[in-house]
């Protein structure tokens, strides 16, 4: 049983030794990623010094059963007790040993776009953003706006927000929560554009990247990047219209295209472009390897189609309705205040089961 705990305990005992030395540290990202590994390692020893435990009370006590007189009799009252918490330590060992999204403890990238709507989605994409941004400080979570094109009403058409934990155990990573978010997400609610009442449905779209840790692990080559420059429009400082601050980087073999006009400067704008870039690229070659996997991040946005939805947001029954997973509140006003942790548990909990059965399907 659980043939392959050894092999993770001696990789954990490995990775100790790394992080004791001097070298691992001064590269920040190889430090990051041993960090997390050694983390979400520490669990499976945790689990797995738990079960040993338990099997080893469990195997004493029916030992000691089988002695005649009161002294066996006191143990086999006690038997029942610690079988339950051997099968329970043996549960948590298994659960822990389901193999883990290796994302799961970066920061990302989060973008939010207005899809079908006009107004009225672009409108709700606000919603969307402020909620992602309250959550992300309920967590402790540092945000930073890296461009946002705003709608004529005071919502947004468009956003790239970066948000970044603090910590190195991957099942509170960044990533871990927000990768569930990807998606149509529809609102049914009445516009403030309408003047007769009636409820208007309508979607905006979340995806979801997980942030490159050191730009070495996702290398760009210069001479496949190609650069342009341009001016900036809409609010912004006075040399906001006036200068070339405006970056457009077009990757040319995959076609991806990254524009950033938030910054005054041309130089913040392009690192900017360069780290949502990296990202793109970094989930694009993810999807490459997982192609194979069936369960592998199919929930990201494809298009702004309404029919594509993963979660509803009905404002007249202040209802909030996962399609994924059956999870339905009305607490719609708490959600959109950032209070997302009850959502997120239920797609959490989904894919735990998934990967279990997976795990037990591998093993028959």
């Amino acid at each position: 049983m659980f043939d392959s705990v050894d092999r993770l305990i001696a990789e954990h005992r490995d990775l100790a030794r790394q992080l004791s030395a001097p070298a691992v540290h001064a590269d920040a990202g190889r430090a990051r990623r041993v960090g997390r590994r050694y983390a979400e390692l520490g669990q499976v020893v945790a689990a797995h010094e738990a079960w040993t435990a338990a099997v080893a009370d469990r195997d004493d006590a029916r030992e000691l059963a089988a002695l005649p007189g009161e002294d066996g009799e006191a143990f086999a009252a006690e038997l029942p007790a610690l079988e339950a918490a051997a099968d329970e330590a043996a549960e948590r060992l298994r659960r822990v040993l389901i193999p883990r999204d290796p994302d799961d403890g970066r920061d990302v990238i989060l973008e939010v776009k207005g899809g079908e709507g006009g107004e009225e989605a672009a409108l709700f994409a606000g919603d969307l953003l402020r909620m992602y941004l309250r959550y992300a400080e309920s967590r402790g979570w540092r945000t930073e706006v890296l461009s946002s094109t705003p709608s004529d009403l005071g919502g947004v058409k468009d956003a790239q927000v970066a948000v970044r934990g603090s910590g190195t155990d991957p099942s509170q990573g960044v990533y871990a929560a927000l990768k569930y978010e990807g998606g149509v997400h529809r609102v049914q609610r009445v516009p403030v554009t309408e003047s007769q009442g009636r409820i208007h449905t309508s979607a905006a779209g979340v995806l979801v990247l997980p942030e490159v840790d050191e730009p070495d692990e996702v290398p760009l080559d210069p001479n496949e990047v190609k650069v342009d420059v341009f001016r900036s429009s809409g609010p912004g400082g006075q040399s906001v219209n006036t200068t070339d601050s405006a970056v457009r980087l077009t990757h040319l073999p995959t076609g991806i295209v990254v524009s950033m006009q938030n910054e005054k400067s041309q130089i913040q704008n392009r690192e900017a472009a360069m780290r949502v870039l990296r990202s793109r690229l970094l989930q694009r070659r993810r999807e490459e390897q997982d192609a194979q996997d069936a369960a592998a991040r199919h929930a990201q946005v494809r298009t702004m189609d309404r029919s594509e939805r993963i979660r509803t947001y009905n404002f007249p029954e202040n209802r909030i309705a996962d399609h994924r997973t059956g999870y339905k509140a009305h607490n719609l006003d708490a959600v959109l205040d950032g209070d997302l942790s009850a959502v997120i548990a239920s797609c959490a909990a989904l894919d735990e089961e998934r990967r279990l059965a997976a795990l037990g399907e591998g093993s028959a």
